[in-house]
């Protein structure tokens, strides 16, 4: 066992000596914990030692009394700021008269696991270091410290020490191993620590030939950027795919080889101040930017930035985010020696092809994207685990994740009450999974949709990833109710090779769960109102605006409202056609007639004939109460969209073009025994659209009759459960319009009302809630049976 001292202390001349345990759980490793325990133990001439294992870091000390009380409160009020203390447990011990404090090595304790912490963006003081030329590590692509840089995605196992990460195929150099050797060092165990003397190495490499090396591949990758040609960047958590995002040619051959005609790109943008000149930045809005996590921050464009309008075509938000690695700092920054002026603003999307797995290997990135990028600036530090950039919004002042990823996960959620080990596999679309373990449940990063074999093979390897991290095997599986899903058959594959029971979840009920589960309200009556665009119903038909009850019993909910039904002709094909939702409306609403509203000019006379017939007798149909779909054929009805090439593409449209408007149109939609009534207000809708009401305003109108209409109908749900708690969840409540207006009318009428801001509304939160009705299923299970 090697050791530091750290401080010397005399016995206690006035009286009372004693010695306390601590262990320390929560994130509590690779943040700089272990110094900050020995530097408050000097501060307060404290004896003993501190050190990692796999339940967090352990920590004896003795000296006076009052010494070990400040101590002990000092150690969660002044914790590092990338930790998180979740507990501190203590007891006492027999003094052994110690003479210092010393930091110890790591030691394992076989079956348990601390807390793994997130990716953070490089801070300040090693960005101050990267730009001084005097500086050892001047323009070092990997300068990091215990309070900043890679964590999740180079840890293979734990404890978290340096050979259990992607950094033992770097030895450290004498200088390096003298800073991580030195407890008053802030690189001080610091595992991804290195420099240019023995750290990874970047290169950019044409056609898999390596064409510069060291700063003359920042200079390669600028000029390349600068030439209008898309450059793959290697990350932390996997590759990005950029381009110059003032160079509309360079973004139009990107969509093209991505295939990814019509959604919106992140930009990233080298510091705050530019982002303003993009995009109007509120003060919190500026603070979410910039925080260690670095999320993709939705935010309102300004005209005239000199961005590419293809970039964020046809909505009024663009996703900005902020350099957080040091290769992306470099890559804004001018490369000593090179005549290229470094971009300005750039394009950075994930490297991949629309609906394939995100690239996080060199091989991988060479084999699936040789088509789409002409340049490669790579590394040689190797990615253990794939981790997606996060994206969140503001609603009321607060965070509300849209994908929750790099920066957060895998953080967990701390749950109440005991239950099995559980591994929930979530849904097909933006998928994550969720692990349970003791009182955590730990989403893994975003993976993206289901729906293809190579998906499902990087799905297995992050839950084998995940799995071992934690040392967990499952023993009990969730998945979705939904026969087809491609995470429900790897689920029952999973469940026959292992005779882990399995159990399923309806859809809708696992997002009420995951909502109840960030607020640590499990067991709390609620009802949830859950809008989204598609969930296998119990009654075998496609929901999506549902009105769930839940007691105290979470794994129970009954249905007590929902939207009207109406029919999806083709099915998926009216997904991808809002023009025949809106015929479908106008069907329900008994006004076929198409007459000035413009659906002729949408939908081809033979389509129009198939797709008429088809509503007509109900072939080739599938009846829904979507909410999404409701979106969609709204966005059609009022020319905004008839078809889309991404998910929700119409309804975000709609709520864009909705914030544009000087006044809401005044529109109504009718409840009636536990339905929202479709058709007086596709009634109002045609009537506006013939009158010639703005479009605007009847998308407003849409917004707040959708919006009343349901509050009428939970209050009074409510009101009869004897309930005051109302949940908002699903992927329509990304609609920040609709989501303030309902959250004002139930506020109104006397009820607390719950929104996501851990995990996101939409499926990426699913995997939760499916975890908690698990745990929940099994306990109950296990007490009936008398185990």
């Amino acid at each position: 066992m090697t050791s530091r001292v750290l401080s010397q202390t005399n016995a206690d001349e006035t009286g009372i000596r004693e010695r306390r345990r601590l262990v320390i759980t929560g994130v509590v490793q690779g943040v700089g914990f272990r110094p900050f325990v020995a530097r408050l133990a000097a501060e307060l001439q404290l004896a003993g030692h501190c050190g990692n294992d796999e339940v967090g870091v352990f920590v004896e000390a003795e000296g006076s009394t009052g010494a070990l009380d400040e101590f002990t409160g000092r150690l969660r009020a002044e914790a590092p700021p990338l930790s998180l203390v979740v507990d501190i447990a203590t007891e006492t011990l027999d003094v052994q008269d110690d003479a210092s404090f010393t930091i110890i090595d790591s030691r394992s304790l076989p079956g348990l696991r601390t807390l793994v912490p997130p990716d953070v963006a490089t801070c300040v003081d090693c960005l101050g270091e990267m730009i001084d030329p005097g500086d050892r590590r001047y323009r070092h692509p990997f300068v990091t410290c215990t309070n900043c840089g890679p964590r999740f995605t180079i840890i293979k196992d734990l404890p978290y020490d340096r050979p259990a990460t992607t950094m033992a195929a770097f030895p450290m150099c004498e200088q390096c191993a003298t800073e991580y050797d030195d407890p008053s060092n802030r690189r001080y165990h610091a595992q991804p620590i290195s420099c240019h003397d023995c750290g990874p190495r970047v290169w950019v490499e044409v056609g898999e030939r390596r064409v510069a090396e060291g700063n003359d591949a920042f200079a390669a990758a600028q000029q390349a950027l600068a030439d209008g040609r898309i450059v793959a960047v290697k990350g932390i958590g996997g590759f990005h795919l950029a381009c110059d995002a003032t160079n509309p040619a360079a973004v139009a051959r990107l969509r093209k080889r991505k295939r990814r005609p019509g959604k919106p790109f992140a930009v990233m943008a080298p510091d705050l101040v530019a982002a303003r000149n993009l995009v109007v930045v509120s003060d919190v809005e500026g603070n979410a930017l910039s925080q260690p996590s670095r999320p993709i921050v939705l935010l309102r464009k300004r005209q005239g930035s000199g961005l590419a309008d293809s970039v964020a075509p046809d909505i009024d938000e663009i996703g900005i985010i902020l350099p957080y690695t040091p290769v992306h700092h470099l890559l804004f920054s001018r490369t000593p020696g090179s005549a290229v002026e470094p971009p300005r603003l750039l394009v950075m999307t994930s490297g991949n092809v629309s609906d394939e797995p995100l690239c996080f290997s060199n091989e991988d990135a060479r084999s699936r994207m040789a088509d789409v990028a002409d340049v490669f600036l790579m590394h040689d530090r190797q990615i253990a685990v794939p981790c997606e950039d996060s994206v969140v919004t503001l609603f009321d002042g607060a965070e509300f994740p849209i994908r929750r990823s790099r920066g957060f996960a895998p953080l967990p959620v701390i749950l109440f009450g005991e239950g099995p080990d559980t591994l929930a596999v979530g849904a097909e679309v933006k998928n994550t999974f969720c692990l349970t373990r003791q009182g955590y449940a730990f989403c893994s990063a975003h993976l993206g949709d289901m729906g293809s074999l190579q998906s499902q093979r990087v799905f297995t390897t992050s839950v084998a990833q995940l799995s071992t991290l934690h040392g967990v095997r499952p023993a009990l599986i969730v998945a979705d109710d939904h026969p087809g899903y491609g995470t429900r058959r790897w689920a029952e594959r999973y469940s026959d090779e292992t005779g882990v029971p399995l159990l399923t979840v309806q859809h809708h009920h696992a997002h009420v769960a995951s909502l109840l589960a960030e607020h640590r309200l499990v067991g709390t009556p609620v009802i949830g109102v859950v809008f989204d665009g598609t969930g296998y119903g119990c009654d075998h038909t496609v929901w999506g605006g549902e009105v769930l009850s839940i007691g105290s019993d979470i794994c129970s909910a009954d249905r007590v409202g929902h939207l009207q039904p109406f029919l999806l002709p083709g099915g998926d094909a009216a997904v991808r056609n809002p023009v025949r939702v809106a015929l479908a409306l106008l069907h329900v609403a008994e006004s076929d007639d198409l007459s000035g509203l413009g659906l002729e000019k949408e939908c081809p006379v033979e389509e129009l004939a198939v797709v008429r017939s088809q509503i007509a007798n109900g072939f080739a149909c599938v009846e829904t109460t979507s909410v999404g779909r409701l979106f969609d054929g709204v966005a059609s009805l009022l020319g905004v969209r008839h078809r889309v090439s991404y998910e929700a593409q119409a309804a975000v449209e709609l709520e864009a073009l909705a914030r544009t408007a000087t006044a809401p149109v005044d529109l109504r939609m009718d409840v009636c025994d536990g339905e929202l009534l479709l058709a007086p207000l596709i009634r109002g809708l045609v009537a506006g659209i013939r009158s010639g009401e703005p479009a605007s305003g009847l998308a407003l109108g849409f917004h707040q009759a959708l919006g009343d209409a349901t509050a009428r109908l939970v209050a009074g749900l409510a009101a009869r459960e004897g309930v005051d708690t109302v949940g908002l969840t699903g992927g329509v409540f990304q609609n920040r319009l609709l989501t303030a207006q309902l959250c004002q009318a139930l506020s109104d009428a006397g009820l607390r009302v719950l929104t996501h801001h851990l995990v996101p509304p939409n499926d990426g939160g699913l995997s939760l809630g499916q975890a908690v009705i698990g745990r929940a299923w099994a306990s109950m299970h296990h007490e009936r049976r008398g185990d």
